[in-house]
Formats: structure tokens, sequence, C-alpha cells
């Protein structure tokens, strides 16, 4: 089965997300995301580093300049005090709205008649 694109507005969330374990760079960044998805993903590189200049700009997210395992040179990322709590909200409100839609995307036929709303 095919990777699924990354919904718009979702991105920002997966990366706070891959972000409160450890600082990484870019690369480390996508491979975290296709792991925790188990392939089912596909964040595009630019898509990616927009989302980190923006939440770098968002205060967000701190970034420097490091070397990576095979010595190469890579900006770091480290999530904020200010983007662990936006995280956390956002996790808040992700789940509900998913919550929400899935229960009417699964929700018998007979339960969502019209008529029925108190």
């Amino acid at each position: 089965m095919p990777a699924l694109p990354v919904l718009k507005g979702t991105l920002d969330l997966l990366v706070l997300r891959a972000l409160n374990w450890t600082p990484m760079h870019g690369f480390e960044i996508v491979s975290w995301l296709e792991r925790a998805a188990h392939g089912a993903l596909e964040v595009e590189d630019s898509a990616l580093y927009q989302a980190l200049y923006r939440l770098e700009e968002r205060g967000l997210l701190d970034a420097e300049w490091g070397v990576t395992g095979n010595n190469r040179k890579a900006r770091y990322y480290r999530i904020t005090t200010a983007g662990r709590a936006h995280l956390r909200a956002e996790t808040k409100s992700w789940v509900r709205y998913a919550e929400t839609v899935t229960a009417i995307l699964t929700a018998p036929r007979n339960s969502l008649a019209a008529g029925d709303a108190a």
C-alpha cells in the first residue's frame, strides 16, 4: 500500500512530537516519522524544512549547528518550553477532532438518520 501524504496542518504537530524525545537534524526527523508511522506517511523534505523554519520563527523550536554521526555538518532542532506547551494543547485538540470524525465516519446508518437530533 502506498504511503499517504501528510495532511496540511499536521506536519508541525508531528515534528514537535518527534523532537519531544531528543534534538534531531532534518534527516533524523524524517526517519523517525517514517518509523513511527510504519511507512504509512510520506514526508517531503521541502515541507519538513518549511515546517522547521516556521516552528523556529514561532519560538516553538531552537536550532544550532552540529556534526552528525558520519561527520557532516547539520542543523539540530530542539523543542522549546513553549513548543512543549503547544504540543500538549494541539495533541488534545487533534485527538478530540480525530475521535469525532471517526465516530461520524463509522457510525451505523440508523444512528445518523435525519430527525434524530435532540
